[in-house]
């Protein structure tokens, strides 16, 4: 017996660091979990939404729907808000968290909803309580400046970018990890708490070397590609799985400070903040339906189809729309608009 012992000892020395190093990746030292009392007020029982103090928007930056709820990231008045209606006036729009500093973007699968918190380089992890949302959880040293976070259906992650670093941080929630029950130990109507749980994990951090020190805004998954759009000369096609990458395509410098690509039928939308000198009076809105077209000029300017002359922002789509936020201009924050065969129609300003 005491030989047995002794034989596994030297194989229990070897896989008690190697989980250690399992365990860290998936619970890393810097994720802080918020008790719900602390995200409550000490005068309520229940949490509750806190009114949108602000009448107008002040550099909003993402507009989306997560579930049953609309969510404007009002960037420059460091709150993320919420409501039931696109339609409602701002000031009845409820807000989600004034935690962040300068946010972007919200992205959520249903049960959880991760935020950036771009300038104290953190991801705020959000639930929904009684009509409210409480920080629950945060994770910081989220390289510098995270700027972009989305939820891709397909693999289920939460993906979100630091801005200058060139790194992308994946995150899941535990649900996603095998359930230890068996077929026989739980009902068919009986979920376990692996499965109910909110937790969100740090699953791994993917590096592209190239985009280390470029400002790059945001990035778009196609299928099991993503791209990235250009922070200096040129829009980069990568493999989402290991980052590695498939293709460059250059851009002239008056558009090389890029914001967003949207694939739109067959189009590639893209909004651009600045040229490469970093002037916004470069600003504008593209379609191209080759990326690799852009350099030679083969391109469409669409700025004209919105009021023009300002800063385009992120977009996306939803309720059969599609949506764009706006800055510079007063009085024109929100769009919606459609496209019918390639066409671009009912453009209408919303806030």
């Amino acid at each position: 017996m005491k030989k047995k012992l002794l034989f596994l000892l030297p194989l229990v020395c070897l896989l008690l660091p190697a989980a250690g190093v399992i365990l860290r990746g998936i619970l890393p030292e810097k994720t802080r979990f918020i008790r719900v009392s602390e995200a409550v007020s000490e005068n309520s029982s229940r949490p509750q939404a806190a009114s949108n103090p602000h009448s107008t928007l002040s550099v909003p930056s993402c507009v989306t729907r997560i579930g049953d709820d609309y969510f404007i990231v009002d960037t420059y008045h460091d709150q993320i808000i919420f409501s039931d209606s696109l339609t409602r006036p701002i000031n009845e729009w409820q807000v989600a968290t004034d935690q962040i500093a300068r946010g972007h973007t919200i992205a959520g699968d249903g049960t959880v909803y991760l935020a950036d918190d771009t300038e104290n380089n953190r991801i705020l992890i959000l639930e929904k309580k009684d009509g409210a949302f409480l920080l629950t959880q945060e994770f910081t040293d989220i390289g510098t400046r995270p700027h972009y976070v989305v939820y891709d259906e397909a693999t289920a992650r939460f993906y979100a970018y630091s801005s200058m670093t060139g790194e992308l941080y994946v995150f899941r929630r535990v649900e996603d990890f095998p359930v230890e029950k068996s077929s026989m130990e739980k009902s068919s109507t009986e979920k376990s708490s692996a499965e109910t749980s909110s937790q969100v994990v740090l699953e791994e951090i993917r590096r592209i070397e190239k985009l280390n020190g470029v400002y790059v805004r945001s990035f778009t998954i196609l299928g099991d590609e993503i791209y990235f759009v250009s922070g200096a000369s040129s829009i980069i096609r990568a493999k989402l799985k290991d980052l590695s990458i498939l293709e460059e395509y250059p851009v002239p410098a008056q558009m090389a400070g890029m914001i967003q690509l949207e694939k739109i039928q067959d189009y590639f939308y893209i909004t651009v903040s600045t040229d490469a000198a970093g002037n916004q009076d470069y600003a504008t809105i593209l379609r191209t339906r080759d990326l690799g077209l852009l350099a030679s000029g083969g391109y469409e300017d669409i700025y004209s189809y919105f009021v023009g002359g300002g800063t385009p922002y992120y977009m996306g789509s939803f309720d059969g729309h599609y949506y764009l936020t706006e800055h510079r201009i007063p009085g024109c924050s929100v769009w919606q608009f459609d496209v019918i065969e390639n066409e671009i129609t009912d453009v209408t300003l919303l806030y």
